[in-house]
């Protein structure tokens, strides 16, 4: 059984990024989008202009400082690997308790459309949020290059975390 990881949410925080679950990697080394191949930190930091760094920390802080809160649709599942077509018997995490807590989220990205598939399920989107899809950061997903995803992310998110 795979457990995801608490939700990182800084003090005014409007915007949520809502993955599926962590991967393999991102389990192992118990830190969100770990594994290299995944581009969110790239995205995060090119679309922000700061400079890029692969410390864990200083990662959360580019999250504080642009008031980015992260965390997944799924708090628990069963999956051999880390693709989510291979996710079964999933639980989902409380986001009608969190949203509660944080009333001021009112922008919930989904980090790629399998996310937005168990939010809907699970969830259901309602009239007090603004939801949107984001192009997968995931290595997986090679239909997109970077260049084309930054340029989505930076025009759907930048207005509204500076």
């Amino acid at each position: 059984m795979k457990k995801a990881f608490a939700p990182i949410v800084p003090k005014g925080a409007r915007v949520l990024i809502l993955g599926t679950m962590p991967g393999e990697k991102s389990l192992e080394l118990q830190q969100y989008y770990g594994n290299r191949g995944n581009q969110f930190w790239k995205i995060l930091y090119a679309m922000t202009n700061e400079d890029f760094s692969n410390d864990y920390n200083e990662r959360k802080m580019l999250l504080v400082k642009y008031k980015i809160a992260v965390w997944d649709v799924l708090a628990f599942c069963e999956r051999a690997g880390s693709l989510d077509s291979a996710i079964k018997n999933e639980t989902p995490n409380d986001l009608d308790a969190f949203y509660k807590m944080h009333p001021e989220i009112k922008y919930v990205f989904f980090s790629s459309k399998n996310a937005a598939a168990y939010y809907d399920k699970y969830v259901g989107r309602d009239a007090n949020h603004i939801y949107d899809v984001l192009p997968s950061p995931s290595g997986a997903n090679a239909t997109m290059r970077f260049a084309a995803k930054l340029e989505v992310w930076k025009q759907k998110m930048m207005p509204l975390i500076t």
